[in-house]
């Protein structure tokens, strides 16, 4: 299925004017979903809003938003009203500021999305993407949708541009807040630490390489109680290394380790480091596993009774 955009936009900066699409460039796909069933006929239970006043079940179509401005106290807004409200969103991304790419730190980035070219905008997106592309630059911009008006980082991709919505300061938290402990750190410690990292270094990081193993595990469960099998509980698994009594000897046992990394090619050693490393054993790849093939009967149905759906419910 083709891509559809959400919205059509004008990037624009100075005299500049770009037109762009925005398209969701992220879809949440959540851990496994269970929905909340009557325990005495089986039957999938439905979510109903009941008016605390009197009692009776209200329906959507009867419903309207409200505003509590104080403790129990509501303002009534009409639809027309609401839309009123978001009648000030704006059409235009508006740069406000160029800067490193690196300048922006990753704690503040939200939610990304994907900018294509619109109609005869295609020359001025390209020339934007390369120029920033080639200079390590990113784009600061303004952005009101539906309501809010955000900041916003455009930096250019590898196929194109990408904006991704930026926290605001007071809604990211201080991690001074936490009250870390300040130790102190030896020389020996710190090569040992290094020595460890080039261990299990690669070049790039690819999400590809990864997935959820977790989620794979419950549904592989799945599969067996639908298959009329019993659910055996996963045993617990030893975590070691709990409490580090000696950190340079925990560090040195660790160098003795094979890493078990994707399969992934390893960076190449920094020059300032080739003596330290020369010592420490050579990783082998380690090679993914097969992905266990998965039970037919979740998919299998009759016309007599469909097979359980899977799809994301109410969680308990």
């Amino acid at each position: 299925m083709a891509a559809r955009s959400i919205a059509s936009m004008t990037l624009s900066f100075g005299l500049v004017s770009v037109p762009v699409k925005v398209y969701t460039a992220t879809e949440s796909k959540s851990g496994v979903g269970f929905n909340l069933m009557h325990k005495e006929c089986g039957t999938r239970l439905k979510q109903q809003y009941v008016c605390p006043h009197d009692g009776k079940v209200v329906e959507r179509a009867d419903m309207v938003k409200g505003y509590e401005f104080e403790k129990e106290k509501y303002v009534i807004f009409e639809k027309s009203e609401l839309e009123a409200l978001e009648a000030s969103a704006s059409h235009t991304i508006d740069i406000v500021s160029f800067v490193p790419t690196e300048a922006i730190d990753p704690i503040y980035l939200d939610k990304p999305y994907y900018l294509a070219p619109d109609k005869r905008g295609g020359k001025p997106y390209r020339l934007l993407q390369e120029a920033m592309k080639d200079s390590g630059t990113c784009a600061v911009a303004r952005w009101t949708w539906k309501g809010k008006q955000h900041m916003v980082q455009v930096r250019a991709g590898t196929d194109g541009l990408i904006l991704q919505t930026l926290l605001y300061a007071d809604e990211v938290r201080s991690q001074a807040d936490i009250g870390i402990e300040e130790t102190d750190i030896q020389p020996t410690e710190l090569q040992l630490a290094e020595q460890l990292f080039d261990q299990y270094r690669v070049d790039s990081y690819d999400a590809a390489a990864y997935k959820d193993e977790e989620k794979e595990r419950i549904l592989a469960e799945i599969d067996k109680k639908i298959a009329g099998n019993k659910i055996t509980a996963a045993p617990a698994i030893e975590q070691p290394g709990a409490q580090v009594i000696d950190l340079v000897e925990a560090l040195r046992a660790s160098l003795k380790k094979k890493p078990a990394v994707a399969d992934q090619p390893a960076a190449a050693p920094r020059t300032a480091r080739k003596t330290a490393r020369a010592a420490a054993p050579t990783p082998e790849s380690a090679e993914e596993a097969p992905a266990p093939k998965r039970r037919a009967v979740r998919r299998a149905a009759t016309e007599d009774q469909p097979a359980p759906a899977r799809k994301t419910g109410t969680k308990r």
